[in-house]
């Protein structure tokens, strides 16, 4: 990153560093969530899930060149050992119990739910003090607002399956 560029950030660089490697690590396993439950999903919906899931696992991956490339313009290095995302990460990674469409469903809502809180808490950090790293926290943001979104609306579609449909 240029010198100018340097000068007209107004956040903690160690700080912002610290945050983007837990984005890069949380991003990594997300992407690994959607890209399993894609391969293993089994039951109700599977071929729309699998679909989704598919979409989501490209978009995580995304996510994560996006963080990797900011972290190197700001001057650092992205986490380089994937046994170091686990550790990193405040959105965790939950191995699947099962193949149960329903139950990687859920798993991955409660990991989007994560993950809008980091992407909001990050461009509330970096609103008016960090502008492009704002720009690629909001639009994150948005994609994980609409995964939460489809994740929530194959939840309802399946409880109206077992409760209405199979009466």
């Amino acid at each position: 990153m240029g010198e100018t560029a340097q000068k007209i950030i107004k956040v903690n660089k160690t700080e912002l560093l610290k945050i983007l490697n837990e984005a890069y690590a949380e991003e990594w396993l997300a992407y690994y969530q959607y890209w399993l439950g894609a391969k293993v999903a089994a039951g109700a919906m599977r071929a729309s899930i699998v679909k989704e899931f598919e979409e989501h696992s490209k978009e995580e991956h995304e996510h994560a060149t996006m963080i990797a490339n900011r972290i190197i313009e700001l001057g650092g290095t992205p986490l380089l050992s994937p046994s170091d995302w686990e550790k990193k990460a405040h959105c965790k990674y939950d191995a699947p119990k099962d193949e149960c469409s329903i139950h990687l469903v859920k798993d991955n809502l409660k990991s989007e739910r994560c993950a809008i809180q980091r992407y909001q808490n990050l461009a509330d950090m970096c609103f008016g003090k960090d502008h492009k790293t704002y720009s690629i926290a909001v639009h994150i943001l948005k994609e994980e607002i609409e995964h939460e979104q489809e994740m929530e609306d194959f939840l309802t579609d399946l409880d109206m399956m077992k409760n209405k449909c199979m009466k």
